[in-house]
């Protein structure tokens, strides 16, 4: 019935994903940046700019020299909790209002805000360092002086900057020229979008054949570039020599760019810089770095706004049984001041330390070595995630393809059967006699071919189909022109757009048939025995996502064979190939075991059929109206009844221990969505590999939509499925959110798994923020590449992996790890704990003010409710200090159960995710218990008194500070030898300091029997009936962890 509900459209204000387009800050138009513009750029001619750009500076820091305290002491009284502590500290000048010494107030605040500055002001330094070092990286410029050496942060519009190999990209750039033979270079860009494909680029043709790189400042030329925008995929622009003859117009596309944050793969490049620092494609795409304050935080300062309300009504309370008498609206500010204990001044202080503690706890885990923590705010945050969003390569991926499977239809070879391979290659090379009724019979003749010549050719097509190019670099002993004329194996290196595609001729190189050499017409194999076939490139089709294959027609220059080969995914190759019974059935067992399958297929073709098949694909190419369907038209007459050679299964091997974590987290109520870059069927294989997705799930692959029709066809679809995970590309998902953000999150939220692939890096930081608004559950992120970034700040943990992208995310996380298995212990064990022990921390916190607070209020409605304090003095800063800080803040050494067991039982970590441990019921119980205890040491303290006032003090006092240390030791559960001596040193503390309190406490007094059972039996009324209800509860209630413990 619910199949069909009309799904309604979400009429919402438009989205902010380009907020940087009105500048970097609010005075940026005055500043000249207001307006993103295009623009024209002099090869290096910076000074002759049309307008101002910004400096090409990183800046990650959250203040500047003038706005650090100013901000530090905004973000901290923007607080309820410390404005009303400054407004009490501020009002003891009022001398009507005053009732003690003026340090009882100013010296706890003070130290709050010291701490907080001095914690502020170190995570600044480091974010500065580590913003200095980016800047200050050298490059070299090209100038009429020569090559001069300049930093990054000193790069402009216009300059011709050289760029080695291995060098970051500091700034947007044209490419003019490169040092490589073949006119063109690899860039790796797995810093800008995620990818690990190395991308092709090309220089401007004109600035190419330029004699030297020298003439780049002697000609007349100018680039006209396109406003900066977030787009990373694309770029419109023209290059311009105007001093030619005729003058030369060439238009430029992405091909001709090199963005910042990408990494030189290949060769010496010159380019000319088009945008720098705020305007650059890297940081457009990086989101503002948000200060984030954790949910334990705000849960608190709810709190205590609710203790201020109990405050005020407590103090009108008390003016009300004086009937309002005389000048009772300064009363009520006396009550206010005197009861301003129930708001506690030390929660903040010890929750900040007590965070401190748990980020040190972190660090110095060796069962998670390296692990960082750059925001010590919101350890607690890790204790309850409910969403944890992932990129793939590189985080769950060690980004490295190992091929696993050669499989023929009657015979399949595994890791283990290499060698057989590798002798049915050699075979065929050493006894040609094997192989010739095979290769050479006429296509009319069927001849059954034996396994050695099918192991043969599968291999050499595998070695054929490709866009791979070998590249020798010097290595010390032979230099680069040497190593390339013999072919030198220790000096070779692999370059591709694919890791795939570089694994498979690595593997074919393992069996003995090298690629030695390619260039743009022809390739080089080299065979066991030495020998080099040389083959002619006649055509080559790339691999598209929308065709899923790629084709070569080469020509065997030994024999004149001309010959098709092709690879692609089953599920287009499966209408290509010849009819079989085995293709579907093994890919789908291939896959099953996390692999990504290949099929590899051949065909043979004559002179006449290639000259047929050429002079069609030039005129397709050469017609205006519809060229693309045109040209797929002539390639598909060519792709049939193909020759299946074999299936290939190359695996990208998982980060260690990636699937018991995933289990572990799974198990513990958090839903995992892998955010990635790359495409879909190489994100569904990883999340099967990684069992992201259960064997036993199905998975629904949300179909491409384009238009709000199709988008509500295919979430109707959806809406049918249970419990299966969800795939989407990112253009779907954009379509889904512009017209049904309501819907389509409502259904994922409830999927098991979501992977959304092909994801800009604004788009995962969307998610994450829709995730937030969606649900109002806590969401971690996670990710190892610049283009994770952004997700990561926007998320309310953000954790990086340090890894081959790089160190950007780490820089920019909250928390950093070496590896992800090490997420499962910092979640399960560390944010278990920091959640727990801040839960406890705080409300015992609060419980110590409610006590002495209650016990002023007794004191004064039975002294006919005058404002008069019961403690003064030393006394009132004691007792939240020297005599009970130390067994109160030993809490956060507390822990239920042991680390082993938390990993063990990931079900204790669901519990924390409904926010049981600081609850308003939870808060309510310790109210109760303060008003309770408070009552009966006062009440207790006013009965038993014989003669003099000072005794009242010297009992309740007494009774006050042995009931803290004995509720300490009840509400601990584990016993650490550093508890044991806070409870004995504050004992020690306050025994000795009662020598100096003679003017509060009668010493004689306290030396006395009547003393010491008075005392007694008040802190053993007012504590024992605690520890019965505490034995009961365990008895017939007990806790889930208890059952584990015990």
């Amino acid at each position: 019935m619910t199949d069909n509900i009309p799904l309604q459209p979400v009429r919402h204000k438009k989205r902010h994903d380009n907020k940087h387009k009105n500048g970097c800050c609010p005075w940026s138009r005055c500043c000249g940046m207001g307006d993103f513009r295009p623009r024209t750029v002099w090869l290096g001619h910076p000074e002759k700019r049309e307008q101002r750009y910004p400096r090409n500076v990183i800046n990650n820091q959250k203040y500047n020299f003038f706005t650090f305290l100013p901000g530090v002491l905004f973000n901290q009284f923007k607080y309820f909790f410390n404005l009303y502590f400054l407004l009490l500290a501020c009002s003891q000048f009022v001398p009507e209002l005053r009732l003690g010494a003026l340090y009882t107030y100013w010296v706890p605040l003070g130290f709050v805000l010291i701490i907080t500055i001095m914690r502020e002001a170190v995570e600044e330094m480091r974010c500065f360092l580590r913003d200095k070092e980016v800047n200050s990286q050298i490059y070299s410029k090209l100038s009429t002086r020569g090559t001069v050496k300049v930093k990054s942060s000193g790069i402009q519009v216009g300059d011709l900057i050289i760029v080695e190999k291995n060098q970051r990209v500091p700034a947007d750039m044209i490419f003019l020229r490169t040092s490589e033979r073949n006119g063109s270079c690899f860039l790796r860009t797995d810093q800008l979008d995620g990818e690990t494909d190395w991308k092709l680029r090309l220089p401007v043709a004109c600035t190419q054949r330029l004699p030297t790189a020298a003439d780049l400042l002697q000609i007349r030329s100018y680039v006209y570039a396109e406003e900066p925008n977030i787009d990373i995929h694309n770029f419109i622009g023209t290059f311009t020599r105007e001093d030619g003859d005729p003058p030369v117009n060439e238009s430029l596309s992405i091909e001709n760019t090199l963005w910042a944050s990408t990494v030189i793969a290949s060769g010496t490049v010159i380019g000319v810089v088009i945008y720098t620092g705020k305007e650059l494609r890297s940081v457009m795409n990086t989101s503002n770095p948000k200060h984030k304050v954790g949910l334990f935080d705000l849960e608190v300062n709810c709190l205590t706004k609710i203790l201020f309300g109990a405050l005020v009504v407590v103090s009108l309370v008390m003016v009300a049984l004086q009937h309002f008498a005389g000048r009772w609206y300064l009363q009520i500010f006396r009550f206010l001041l005197l009861f301003s204990n129930i708001v506690p001044i030390s929660l903040r202080v010890n929750l900040d330390m007590g965070k401190m503690v748990f980020s040190w706890m972190i660090r110095k885990d060796s069962k998670i070595p390296g692990t960082v923590v750059r925001a010590s705010t919101i350890p607690e945050q890790l204790g309850r995630i409910s969403y944890l969003l992932t990129d793939k390569t590189g985080t769950l991926t060690q980004n490295e393809m190992v091929f696993r499977r050669l499989h023929l239809g009657t015979v399949a070879y595994g890791m283990d059967s290499m060698d057989e391979v590798q002798s049915h290659v050699f075979s065929a090379y050493t006894q040609p006699s094997h192989d010739l009724p095979a290769s050479r019979a006429p296509p009319t003749t069927k001849v059954r071919k034996t396994i050695s010549s099918r192991v043969h050719e599968a291999v050499k097509a595998i070695a054929l189909v490709h866009n791979v190019t070998p590249v020798y670099e010097s290595n010390g002993v032979t230099d680069q022109a040497e190593a390339e004329q013999h072919y030198e194996d220790a000096c070779r290196v692999y370059q591709a757009s694919s890791p795939d595609e570089v694994s498979l001729v690595q593997w074919t190189e393992s069996v003995g048939l090298t690629l030695v050499g390619r260039d743009q017409s022809s390739m080089q194999l080299r065979t066991p025995s030495g020998q080099i076939l040389n083959f002619t490139i006649l055509q080559i089709f790339p691999f598209t996502y929308e065709s899923k294959r790629m084709g070569i027609i080469v020509r065997d220059e030994s024999t004149g064979e001309i010959t098709f080969y092709m690879k692609g995914a089953d599920v287009v190759m499966a209408g290509i190939v010849q009819y079989n019974d085995w293709l579907e059935e093994e890919c789908g067992n291939m896959a099953r075991e996390g692999l990504r399958v290949l099929v590899v297929s051949k065909k043979s073709l004559t002179e006449e059929q290639y000259q047929d098949f050429e002079a069609r694909y030039v005129q397709a190419k050469l017609s205006v109206h519809d060229r693309s369907l045109k040209v797929a038209t002539v390639i598909e007459s060519l792709e049939m009844e193909m020759e299946l050679l074999c299936l290939t299964g190359v695996e990208d091997q998982l980060q260690a221990d990636v699937r018991p974590t995933l289990e572990i987290l799974r198990n513990a109520g958090i839903k995992v969505w892998m955010l990635t870059g790359d495409k879909l069927e190489t994100a569904t294989c990883t999340a099967k590999n990684a069992h992201l997705v259960t064997r036993n799930q199905d998975i629904h692959v949300f179909r491409p939509v384009t238009t709000r029709g199709e988008a509500h066809l295919e979430l109707n679809a959806f809406r049918r499925k249970h419990d299966c995970a969800l795939v989407i590309s990112g253009d779907s998902l954009e379509v889904c959110l512009k017209f049904y953000e309501y819907e389509f999150m409502e259904l994922a939220c409830q999927c098991p798994a979501v992977v959304c692939c092909r994801c800009a890096p604004t788009q995962k930081a969307q998610i994450v923020r829709l995730l937030q608004e969606r649900t109002g559950k806590l969401t971690c992120a996670v990710g190892d590449g610049g283009n994770d970034v952004s997700m990561i700040q926007e998320a309310d943990c953000g954790v990086g992996v340090e890894g081959k992208e790089g160190k950007q995310a780490s820089l920019a996380a909250d928390f950093s790890v070496t590896q992800f298995k090490h997420l499962g212990r910092l979640l399960m064990v560390h944010g278990r704990n920091s959640y727990k022990r801040s839960a406890a921390l705080s409300q015992f916190v609060i419980h110590r003010s409610l006590c002495i607070s209650t016990m002023q209020a007794v004191f004064s409605s039975v002294f006919y409710f005058a404002s008069v304090p019961l403690y003064q003095g030393f006394l009132i800063i004691g007792y939240s200090t020297l005599y009970t800080m130390f067994p109160v803040f030993s809490l956060v050494l507390d822990k239920d159960v042991k680390s082993e067991v938390a990993m063990l039982y990931p079900e204790l970590y669901k519990d924390l995710l409904k926010g049981r441990p600081l609850s308003f019921k939870t808060f309510l119980i310790w109210v109760l218990i303060s008003i309770y205890q408070g009552s009966i040491i006062m009440y207790g303290a006013l009965l038993l008194f014989e003669s003099e006032f000072v005794h009242i003090v010297a009992i309740s006092f007494t009774s006050l500070i042995l009931t803290e240390l004995l509720m300490v030791a009840l509400t601990v559960q584990t016993w650490h030898w550093l508890m044991i001596v806070a409870e004995l040193l504050s004992l020690a503390c306050y025994i000795a300091s009662l020598v100096f309190l003679h003017e509060f406490i009668d010493v004689y007094f306290i030396f006395t029997l009547s003393f010491l059972w008075k005392v007694t039996a008040i802190t053993l009324v007012s504590c024992l009936p605690l520890y019965i209800l505490k034995y009961l509860r365990r008895r017939f209630s007990p806790p889930n962890y208890s059952k584990l413990t015990s």
